[in-house]
Order: C-alpha cells, then sequence, then structure tokens
C-alpha cells in the first residue's frame, strides 16, 4: 500500500520538543496558578472588620516629631487658606491640639532598631525581591474575586504608556509627572511613586459620542489649567503652560488673543465647562469633577532603575471622587469637622475596607499593601483609616489631593514619574526653590530629622550649604534626582528596612521604616506650644502650587 506521507529526518525530534515545550509551559502556567492558589488579597480585611485599635490612626506619625522650637516641618501642610479649600490651620504649627486618643504616639514602628534582622538579608536578595511584580498578580486575583466592592486594579502597567502619557491598554489613565511634596514623599526617604489620573467616560468623548483622544487631551488640560494655577489670581489673569491643544473644539478663547486657534500652549482665561462629551460638566477652579479617578503606587527603592523606581509595589492606591459637593457644602463638612474635632469627637468615616473609606468630600479612598510574602492585600479598616488625615480636611491641599497640582506644566508633565530633568522651583508666592527653603526651616531632610545622609550632604559642619542646594534650581546645573535620590547604600538600607517592617504585618504600629529608633519624636504629647511661636518660626506661607516661572522641565 502506498504511504501518503513520508517520515522525514528529525519529525519526531521536532514533535517531541515541540511536546515538552508545551508540557513546559502548561507546567508553568500551573506552578502560577499554584504559587498564587491560596493567594487571597482581601482575606487579611475581611478578618480584621471592624477592628480599630487606634481610633486615631487619621493623625500621621510625622505629626509627633519633636521640634525642640526650632525646627519646624509643619508648615507644609499646615497653613492659611487659599481658594475653595477654606481650611486655615496654620496655628496647628503652634499648638500641639491632640484628642485624647491621640495623645499617645501609636506609632511604636518608629522606635525599633532594625539593623540586626537587616543584616540577614543581602543586597542581592533585597535587588532580587524590589525587582518583582506583586501589581499583576493582584490584578489576576482580585479579577475573579466574589462580593468585591471596591477597586480591581485596570491599568495594565506591562503594556506601558505611549509618547503622550496615555496607557496603551485603552483604559483612559494617563501618567502623570509632578514635583513630590516636601519631606517623606521624597525618594531619599524610602520610596519612589507614581501617579496615574482618569476623567470618566464622557471627557473622552466628542459631542457626536465618538471616542476623541484630541477632546480627552483638551479636558485634562483645562483641568490642570484649574487645579494648579494660582486659585488667587483673576479669572482672566491666570497663566498656566499646557500641551498644544486646539481651542476651536471648546469654541473658546484661552490664551486670550482674540482668536481660536490650533497648537494653542498657554491657558490665561478659563471656559465655564469642559469640552466635548463633558460639555455640560461645569469647569470650577480649584475643584475636581465628579467621577475623576487616581491610581498611585508607593514603591521600593531600584538604584539601577531609571528614578529608582522598583517593580514591587510597597502600596497601592486609588482615589475616586464619588460626589461633587457645591461650594457651600464644602465649607460646611470643613466647619463641621473643626466643630467635631473641638467638642473632642474622633473621626467617623462612611464605608469600609471592601467598598473603601469615604471623607465628607465627596472622595472615596482604597489601599492596598504588602502581606508578610510580599503580596498585595487589601487593607484592613484601620490600615485605611491612615490615608484619611491627610486626604480630608488639612489645610494645604487641593480639593483633599496633592500630586496633579505639582505636574510639571505642559507636555513634559504627561509621562511617566521621573525627577530627571525637573529643576527646584519655588512654592507660588516663593522667591526661593522650595527644597532650600525646607532645608532652611526643618534643619533636615525629613521631618524627623533621620536622615543622616541628607545631613551630611547639605549640612556639613552643621552650617546649610546653600549653594549646593541652589544647584538644582531653575538655571542651575543639576536636577531634583541630584537632590532627592538616596546614594546606593542608603536606597539599600532604606529597603531592607520596609522588608523587615513588612515581614511583621504590624502596620497599625506604623509604615516609616527607619534602619534605628527615630529620636526626634514624642512617645506621649502634652498639648500646648510647640515652641516655634516662642522662636518666630512660624510660617503662614505653605503652598501646594508651584511657580514654574520660565523653567524649562525636560
Amino acid at each position: 500500500m502506498k504511504r501518503t506521507h513520508e517520515a522525514r529526518p528529525g519529525s519526531w525530534l521536532a514533535v517531541t520538543l515541540l511536546l515538552s515545550l508545551a508540557a513546559a509551559a502548561s507546567c508553568g502556567r500551573r506552578e502560577e496558578r499554584g504559587a498564587e492558589a491560596g493567594y487571597d488579597p482581601l482575606a487579611r480585611a475581611r478578618e480584621a472588620a471592624g477592628r480599630v485599635l487606634n481610633p486615631e490612626a487619621s493623625v500621621p506619625p510625622l505629626c509627633y516629631t519633636k521640634t525642640n522650637g526650632t525646627s519646624n516641618p509643619c508648615w507644609v501642610c499646615h497653613t492659611s487658606a487659599h481658594g475653595p479649600n477654606t481650611r486655615s490651620d496654620w496655628e496647628l504649627q503652634a499648638e500641639y491640639s491632640f484628642s485624647e486618643a491621640a495623645q499617645k504616639n501609636h506609632y511604636e514602628n518608629l522606635f525599633v532598631d532594625r539593623t540586626a534582622d537587616m543584616a540577614t538579608l543581602s543586597d542581592e536578595e533585597i535587588l532580587r525581591y524590589v525587582r518583582e511584580d506583586n501589581y499583576g498578580p493582584l490584578r489576576r486575583a482580585l479579577a475573579g474575586a466574589r462580593g468585591f466592592e471596591g477597586y480591581v486594579p485596570d491599568l495594565d502597567l506591562e503594556r506601558g504608556f505611549d509618547e503622550q502619557g496615555f496607557a496603551r491598554d485603552g483604559s483612559g489613565y494617563r501618567a502623570v509627572r509632578y514635583k513630590p511634596f516636601p519631606g517623606a514623599f521624597w525618594p531619599t526617604n524610602g520610596s519612589t511613586d507614581d501617579v496615574f489620573i482618569r476623567l470618566p467616560e464622557p471627557f473622552r468623548r466628542d459631542v457626536q459620542g465618538n471616542t476623541s483622544r484630541v477632546i480627552y487631551a483638551l479636558n485634562l488640560s483645562l483641568l490642570e489649567a484649574a487645579i494648579a494655577s494660582d486659585p488667587d489670581a483673576p479669572t482672566d489673569r491666570i497663566d498656566r503652560e499646557i500641551e498644544p491643544v486646539d481651542e476651536r473644539l471648546l469654541g473658546f478663547d484661552l490664551d486670550g488673543d482674540g482668536a481660536l486657534s490650533p497648537g494653542v500652549t498657554r491657558v490665561r482665561r478659563l471656559p465655564k465647562t469642559y469640552a466635548g462629551g463633558a460639555s455640560n460638566v461645569p469647569l470650577e477652579r480649584g475643584l475636581y469633577p465628579r467621577g475623576v479617578e487616581f491610581l498611585h503606587s508607593v514603591r521600593y527603592l531600584d538604584p539601577d532603575a531609571p528614578g529608582y523606581a522598583a517593580r514591587r509595589m510597597k502600596e497601592l492606591r486609588y482615589a475616586k471622587k464619588v460626589l461633587a459637593p457645591d461650594r457651600w457644602a464644602l465649607l460646611r463638612a470643613q466647619e463641621k469637622e473643626q466643630d467635631e474635632k473641638d467638642e473632642g469627637l474622633l473621626p467617623v468615616y462612611a464605608g469600609s475596607a471592601m467598598s473603601g473609606l469615604r471623607n465628607a468630600f465627596g472622595w472615596q479612598l482604597q489601599g492596598f499593601l504588602e502581606d508578610e510574602a510580599g503580596r498585595l492585600r487589601l487593607s484592613t479598616d484601620e490600615e485605611h483609616r491612615f490615608c484619611m488625615g491627610c486626604h480630608s480636611n488639612l489645610g494645604v491641599t487641593v480639593d483633599q489631593t496633592f500630586s496633579f497640582a505639582r505636574k510639571v506644566p505642559g507636555e513634559a508633565g504627561w509621562r511617566v514619574q521621573d525627577l530627571r530633568g525637573i529643576p527646584d522651583v519655588p512654592q507660588l508666592g516663593h522667591a526661593e526653590p522650595e527644597v532650600l527653603v525646607y532645608l532652611q526651616r526643618v534643619f533636615g531632610g525629613d521631618e524627623l530629622r533621620a536622615n543622616d545622609e541628607m545631613t551630611a550632604r547639605f549640612f556639613p559642619g552643621g552650617t546649610l550649604a546653600e549653594a549646593e542646594v541652589r544647584r538644582a534650581a531653575p538655571g542651575g546645573d543639576r536636577d531634583l534626582a541630584f537632590l532627592l535620590l538616596p546614594s546606593r547604600a542608603r536606597a539599600l538600607a532604606l529597603d531592607k528596612a520596609y522588608r523587615v517592617l513588612v515581614r511583621g504585618q504590624r502596620f497599625d504600629l506604623g509604615r516609616d521604616a527607619l534602619p534605628t529608633a527615630a529620636v526626634n519624636v514624642h512617645a506621649t504629647i502634652t498639648n500646648g506650644s510647640t515652641g516655634l511661636g516662642e522662636a518666630n518660626r512660624i510660617y503662614r506661607d505653605g503652598r501646594l502650587r508651584l511657580d514654574w516661572g520660565v523653567a524649562r522641565p525636560r
């Protein structure tokens, strides 16, 4: 009988190899599923539901700093009122004003010496750890979670972002590049981070309902001008650089030159509404529209990665503005919260870990932390409270947020976070660079004056080396990366210290991981003077927004 197929030399070997590869891939997938089997990122939050050991967990640990009557890190948060934020809380620089429950510093992790435990971790081991992905497993685990009402991460970081900062996965997120808030948020103090913003669907569509990137970019630029420009300037006198937009799509003369043109790069006047499908949504200075979302990752330090941003996340934070209170309601919420504090009442927040906690200003917040194995898990009710203090009634915030008001202007600010090429510009209303002013007022590189490396670099012999710090100012030869990135040795030490803290899983005792015990921090507070008033070291000029002037970030 004639054979219809001839056996070719090596054909069985090829088939065998293909089968082996397929089996290996299948095995790899099974091992991956097996490694994630039993991984329930919601378990800890379920077990701890309703359990709150520290009812004042919204008071940050940095508020327990010892000022010694001279060091004032408080001014960056507690300041005079501007724009829709009518909270003027600068007096908290002068007086300790804690509730009875908050007078004990519950953040005992500040007083731990971790050097012995850190010594068990080699540099190679911690580098392997911080270069592992714990975001992808969280996405996969939550995608199949039943009954979870909270945020399921829907940004595909592996697909990355295009040259304009838009997520390539079509999720609508856009990367924001910004100047980090002074103090603990500087990478030299332990973490890098990044921020992504997303506006609701109507803001991404034209008036016919079609998806439109140019309309979306226009609306994001309008929001940038509304949030980051001077809130005290007259409506027709603001001045904000934006990416090139076509003001003809809006039918409004943004740059005030008397003509409607494409390629406009400055906003000097704001329209009454947004554009396209959001043309019925009012544009309000200093306020976000309902439905805006922020995704914020807090990461380990990788000294070999661009900007030191490690792949592994310490935290994933999510915020959505679910309500849009009018200005009267915002004023009433601020007054009510202050009245309750004056009466000694403890803070109460709507929601739960499973849905996120909601403040009185319309924001719903949700967070994820590492479990002991380094996998991201949902924060507990108490751990969520940690987020609420800084994102509620605080003098410096812009609509209870921080990062977007500090966005690098225009095109250079629409990309993944990177300090390289960003100058140390002043805060709005200031004449001197922000980092320089912080160092002058704090006498250290963080709130607790525990950053010995910053002290050695910029306070040689105990005196601030102003000329060295000014090298990063506009016109200088350096940038924020020069000022705020730690040495390789410090980066690895801070990574190890936090890894030790994670293994203990006592985030209720604080998540600031210092290698050695903090010295400049109170274990208990006696309400009364901080000593700063007597020393004439009270500053009412702290501003979140920045004066970019003629600076041209790269």
